[in-house]
């Protein structure tokens, strides 16, 4: 049978979109497996989730015939959030449709070969979104020097990242929006972009994924910033959007995990059943079970992923959790809303795959309407400074 683009956008409806899918929410990143996903307190473009927080009022202790207590119920606030749109996109060029057209394995393996592009960028950017707040912000320029640009951080970019440059207060850069990062010297923190040098780029700018500025899920960072707002509410005003916070933590400490589970429980009544640290972390905590000559537990989570385990707690390590840092969570109280799964844009023929104007380039987008929110943020915790 002779390949088609109607053959193509078939297969991509019918074959790939369940296999993408399960990838994308399963096996994207071990955190988010453990997220459970819904399409409750969607209303049009907007979450809108009643929290719960505090306790019931209606209860108190008295004499035999004495008064009852006042009924007071339980203490309610409504977070809203906007749903993000989560775009990826793959592109096949009609030379390449035209060269496999009679040999359907050929095509076969170039679809393959876009969708496992396709799944590596979304497993990137959805896996780093989830230790942002939303701003898109992935490093600060430190310097700049023939057409060099040094980063106070490489952690949250890769080579063949589309990005945008901007002023600290979120103003594109002229002529600095849509470079493609071509190199990525590590050691050095520094990057090379497509196109001319910018001339107007200056410390303190910093770099975004393409059009992503404010439009990203609302991730960690948000959640134990210790100020401004979260979901609509002022943190300032609500003790209970505060989670708990150990910082300068130093040298890692069985005492000091100890302390923040302690505390975190004592305070919010949660217990933390998911540790996600930064790998500097991780070796941290590896040398200090070895130096208490303590067996190292392993435990496999969903998604086929093994962690360590500390006293029941499975401990993963992420390449966007922030260095020397260790988050406490309960994953009972994180849920990623939804509008609906992953799916394909279709046009107003059903059409997937779609060319793109005065070009000889079709392309196929896959999109998610999205936000994460934690219903709890006092039932979670973090460690930061530790050393390793």
């Amino acid at each position: 049978m002779a390949v088609t683009l109607t053959n193509a956008d078939k297969a991509l409806k019918t074959f790939y979109l369940d296999a993408v899918a399960e990838q994308l929410n399963l096996k994207a990143n071990p955190l988010l497996s453990a997220i459970k996903q819904t399409t409750d307190d969607v209303w049009g473009k907007e979450v809108r989730k009643l929290a719960v927080y505090g306790m019931n009022g209606g209860i108190g202790a008295g004499t035999e015939d004495g008064d009852l207590p006042s009924a007071n119920g339980n203490n309610y606030e409504q977070f809203v959030v906007t749903l993000k749109n989560l775009y990826g996109t793959i592109e096949i060029s009609d030379k390449a449709v035209r060269a496999s057209e009679n040999n359907t394995g050929a095509f076969v393996s170039l679809l393959n070969a876009e969708m496992d592009g396709l799944l590596k960028a979304s497993s990137f950017n959805f896996g780093r979104m989830l230790f942002g707040d939303g701003s898109g912000k992935l490093a600060s320029v430190s310097s700049i020097a023939s057409g060099v640009v040094t980063l106070d951080s490489v952690k949250n970019v890769i080579e063949g990242m589309t990005v945008d440059f901007r002023t600290l207060d979120g103003t594109i850069i002229s002529g600095a929006e849509n470079r493609r990062i071509n190199f990525i010297d590590r050691a050095n923190k520094t990057v090379t972009v497509s196109g001319p040098e910018i001339a107007n780029l200056s410390e303190g700018a910093i770099i975004t994924v393409q059009g992503s500025y404010n439009n990203e899920i609302t991730g960690l960072k948000a959640i134990f910033s210790e100020s401004g707002s979260l979901y609509g509410l002022d943190k300032a005003k609500h003790s209970w959007l505060n989670p708990f916070v150990m910082k300068n933590a130093g040298n890692i400490t069985e005492e000091k995990i100890q302390t923040a589970l302690d505390t975190i429980e004592e305070n919010s009544g949660s217990a933390v059943n998911f540790i996600v640290c930064s790998w500097d972390v991780r070796r941290a905590l590896q040398k200090l079970f070895a130096e208490n000559k303590r067996f190292v537990d392993t435990m496999e989570l969903a998604g086929g992923y093994k962690a360590m385990s500390y006293n029941g707690i499975p401990i993963v390590a992420d390449r966007f959790c922030p260095d020397g840092t260790m988050y406490l969570l309960n994953t009972e109280d994180f849920t990623l809303h939804q509008l609906c799964d992953w799916q394909w844009l279709e046009g107003e023929d059903g059409k997937i795959l779609k060319q793109i104007a005065g070009k000889p380039v079709y392309t196929a987008t896959l999109v998610k309407y999205a936000d994460l929110i934690c219903a709890r943020p006092i039932g979670q915790g973090m460690i930061s400074g530790i050393t390793q």
